[in-house]
């Protein structure tokens, strides 16, 4: 089996939604800051319900916000 790499546009996203705190965003879908800012550095992957919850703050789908790259 590949390995691949989850990247995600939460950052941009939040800049995007009126300049977005991290603890804005963490608030709104039920996590905490430290877990936005790991997800933005690229340090850890969501659980599904987690990436679904952050889609929904934006308004747009889970393939909006993560894409996932397969590894060679």
């Amino acid at each position: 089996m590949t390995e691949g790499v989850v990247r995600n546009r939460i950052r941009r996203l939040r800049f995007d939604h009126d300049e977005m705190t991290q603890q804005e965003l963490a608030e709104a879908a039920g996590c905490t800051r430290q877990t936005i800012g790991a997800l933005e550095q690229g340090g850890y992957v969501p659980s599904l319900a987690l990436a679904f919850r952050i889609a929904g703050v934006f308004g747009v789908g889970v393939e909006d916000v993560f894409e996932f790259e397969a590894g060679g």
